[in-house]
Parts: C-alpha cells; structure tokens; sequence
C-alpha cells in the first residue's frame, strides 16, 4: 500500500533530527568513549518511555556562517519519560551539533522542559556535553543562559534537580549545574571550570590540563563542585536511577516508600564492640551505617571529598532516609570548613524534600588552626549550625562516643530541635575532652605537685569518670535514652514511625539569611 508522501517526508525528516549532526560525527563522539545525547537519554530512562519534544527546532542565527548549517533540535535533545515508571523530565545537550553550543533555540527547548517539570511537579536531569555558549549568536546565548539559571533558582527546594555533566562544561555553562542538587561526573571524558587552561595560562602562567584543573577527580575531591565520579557513562546514568529512588518528585511528597525485606528488628551483636575502649583509636563509622541500614545498602554522597564527614542515603524499614556522620577514621572526626559546607548542604536538601535526616555523632570538636580560623571556621560551621536549626523533618540523633563542645549543639541537638536524642554507653558529652579540660581547670595544682605527671593523670581519670559518659545528659534530658548499640536499628525504626506525621514549622519570612 503506498504511503503518503507527507507521512515519508515525516519520517525522512525524522530520521534527519536522530542524526543530529550527521554520521561522521556521532563516530567522533564514540571514538571519545561518549555516547550520543539519544543513546543517553535511552540507557537513562525505562525503554521505550521516552516522549520527544521540540525534535524540530532549529537554529536562528544567520551570521558568521550559522546559516550554511542547519539541524534538526539545535544541539540538545529534550522531552520526558519514566524511571522506574516516575515521570521525569531530561534534557540532553547534542555535542554533534555546533559541538553542543548553547544558542536561542537551544536555551528555549531547555526552557520549556524546566516549565513542564515544574509545572507537574516531576524530577529534572540535566546531560551536559557542550562547548558553551554559541559564539555566533553574542549576547542572545548568553541571555538563553540567565533565562535558565533563574528557572534552576525557582525550581530548586520545589523538584529535584540532577546534573550529569558527559564532557565539556565551561564559563557561564557552569552556573547552572552548580545550583542543582546533585552532579555526576564521569572520569577522564568530563570537566568543569570557568576559565580553561589556555586564559590559565595567559593570566597566570600556570601550566594545567583540562583533567588537572576540572577533571571529575579534582571536583569530587579538591573543590567539592561534583557529588559523584562515574568511571564510565553507563555507570553515571544507572547512578541517577539509583539516586532517585530515594527521593520524593517535589516537595509536596514523601519519598517513595519500598517494600522492607530487612528485618526491623534486627539487631547486631557487632556494635556492641565496633566503638573501642581507647577514646582516641579510630574506628569505621562507615561499618555502623552499614550494620544499621536495611540490607546494608547505603548511596554515600561527596564520598571523596571532606571525608571527615560522611553523608548519604539509606533505608530503615524500607524508609528513605539522610544520614549525616562524623568519620573518625579521618581528622578524628573534627569539623572544618569543608565538611560543615558539605554537611549543611545535604541537610538542607534532606530538609526540602521531606526526607528524615539520622545523624551518627562522634565529634571531638571544630578543627583547630589559624587557616581554619582565617579561612572562616566560625562562618562555615554557621552553615551547618544553620542548616540543623532549620530543618523541620524528623531528625534523630545516636552519639556514638564523643560530642564535645560546641560540635555537641551543631550535630542536631535536642536544643535545635532534634525530635530523639539516644547515646550509647560509650558516648562522652561535654565541653571539652578529659586532657583539654584538666589542663585548664588544674594548671596550678599540676605545676606545684611533687610528680605533675602523675596528678594530671589521676585528675584526667576522675574528669573522665564524672563526664565522660553520656549519663549527665540523660539525667537533664538531653539523650532521651541510653541504648544498647545493638539496639540501635530497632530504636531508629520505632523513632521514625512515631515521627511520621511530625508537623513543624518555622517563623513566616521570605527567607533567612544563611551565613554564606
């Protein structure tokens, strides 16, 4: 039967937009070890979910020689389809057209997909592989630009929003990535920074490659900008499916409930000796999470930067939830600048998108030292300080051993409103550790006693037998219980099903200001 010439002109023309910038150069794109914008969105979301919009936008410039070229979508593919049959919204930039550059048309399509998610409330992926804004159309690209960071701005706290960045994201093209709520980067094939290595080089003299100045290792380790390292794309795509999974589609929702196939009772005789009876040996606080956690499954987050705090998703119960850590295995746990940064930004998150923050505590206080100091200590524990005082979502906290100081208020305190506050035998809350404190209170007597070594040590013992432990606190309420740590899943599983339906709110204002 023959076909209408309309319907054959359709397909050819469709056949066209799937090609993007033609045959040559998707086999360009592969020689790199990178996948199409197409083969992206098709490893990323369920098969055959994907619903294509804008196939056939093109470009509008006529200047500089734009006009002799012209394709189908204008370098990014957008639309929306199912993650584990969720409605998302994808955008995902065509490296084979005008080598992904960000034009007018471009920007739009983007535009219009941010307004979908938005509208319906749904998740929002990013696929970044551009060269950044298209030179040919000056400062209307940089215009499509701002008209998508304000719309990253007003979606951001409302839906999810998730970034993978799959090569190239420099200049301005940053800035958007860098206001969504999470970033994928894959290794040796992506890279972010503001000013390549050749304006480096001119300005500064310094010598750098484009992986030594924004590889995804130096953003997952030095600078914090990325979330994630994939060592490949596939492994990038599956990560976002497995993020999402926890997460609710916007903020009016809960997170997605799984059926548990843990036992909520289980309990594990380990932590019982996990915490060792040296104050200052280290242990795995990785290994408690684990033993904690429905099937010992945890999504770590900012896994490999400011390692000296560790946050992530996990179940209880089949419950998401957040969970925020001190590692004492690194920098004794201390707080510094980096990992109060890193805390109060997942807390925040957590906190927009209803997810019950469980803070494992095992902090011998704030980092000491004149570059923390000078490089502003105070301002960035505020943050994190901030960030616990803010939340209105269940939060329950397990002292695990030491909470010292001013660190004992930041790490979701009953005083900042933590809903459930349990300590273990092991726990230490006071001012300051049994040296620091003994030095200070018995300076004198130590100075003028026959043997200074042996009463600073019979004064350090009785400080540690009087506040070392965590039943002082009990006593004014502070810990609502002193559990056995075994106990620990079955008491964090009952806590959350007792907060539930918590409700609480903060002060009517337009925002507060964090100190940033």
């Amino acid at each position: 039967m023959a076909t209408d010439p309309k319907i054959l002109e359709l397909r050819q023309r469709r056949e066209q937009a799937y090609l993007g910038g033609g045959q040559r150069r998707i086999e360009q794109q592969h020689a790199k070890g990178k996948r199409t914008a197409r083969e992206r969105i098709d490893l990323l979301l369920d098969e055959g979910s994907f619903q294509e919009l804008g196939a056939f936008v093109t470009q509008r410039t006529t200047g500089f020689g734009a006009d002799s070229q012209t394709y189908y979508g204008d370098g990014v593919v957008t639309g929306y389809g199912t993650i584990n049959g969720r409605l998302v919204y994808v955008f995902s930039q065509d490296f084979t057209v005008f080598g992904g550059s960000l034009g007018e048309a471009h920007a739009e399509k983007i535009c219009r997909v941010m307004d979908h998610a938005m509208k319906n409330g749904a998740p929002l992926i990013g696929l970044n592989d551009s060269g950044g804004a298209r030179i040919q159309e000056g400062v209307v690209s940089l215009g499509g630009y701002a008209d998508i960071f304000l719309r990253n701005v007003l979606a951001s706290g409302v839906i999810p929003q998730i970034s993978a960045v799959m090569g190239p994201c420099a200049g301005g093209a940053v800035y958007s990535p860098a206001m969504t709520d999470f970033i994928i980067m894959v290794k040796d094939t992506s890279y972010m920074f503001v000013t390549g290595p050749d304006v480096v080089r001119t300005v500064t003299h310094e010598n750098v490659t484009f992986e030594e100045l924004g590889g995804a290792r130096v953003h997952n380790e030095k600078s914090g900008v990325a979330h994630f390292a994939a060592e490949n794309e596939e492994q990038g795509l599956a990560l976002i499916r497995k993020l999402l999974a926890y997460l609710p589609q916007n903020n009016m929702e809960e997170p997605p409930l799984v059926r548990p196939t843990d036992d909520p009772l289980r309990a594990e005789e380990a932590l019982d000796s996990i915490v060792p009876d040296v104050p200052t040996k280290p242990y795995d606080m990785k290994e408690v999470i684990r033993l904690v956690v429905d099937d010992g499954e945890f999504l770590e987050v900012h896994e490999h930067y400011a390692q000296n705090i560790i946050v992530g998703f996990a179940r209880l119960n089949g419950r998401a939830v957040g969970i925020v850590a001190q590692q004492p295995m690194v920098l004794a746990g201390c707080l510094d600048i980096n990992s109060s940064d890193k805390g109060a930004r997942f807390v925040r998150f957590c906190d927009c998108f209803n997810i019950p923050i469980i803070t494992f505590e095992d902090v011998p206080g704030f980092l000491p030292g004149v570059g923390q100091e000078h490089g502003g200590i105070i301002r960035h524990g505020a943050k994190l300080l901030y960030a616990y005082c803010e939340a209105t979502v269940p939060k329950i906290t397990v002292i695990t051993r030491k909470a010292y100081g001013g660190a004992y208020d930041v790490m979701s305190s009953k005083h900042i409103r933590g809903d459930l506050n349990y300590a273990w035998p092991t726990a230490e809350i006071a001012v300051m550790g049994p040296d620091g404190a003994v030095n200070i209170l018995y300076r004198e007597e130590i100075a003028n006693a026959a043997d200074p070594e042996a009463m600073k040590q019979k004064l350090t013992q009785e400080y540690r037998d009087h506040f070392a432990n965590p039943y002082i606190a009990a006593g004014r309420g502070y810990v609502d219980d002193v559990i056995e740590p075994h106990q620990t899943r079955a008491r964090l599983i009952a806590g959350l099903e007792m907060l539930q339906n918590k409700r609480d709110t903060n002060p009517p204002k337009k925002h507060g200001n964090i100190p940033l």
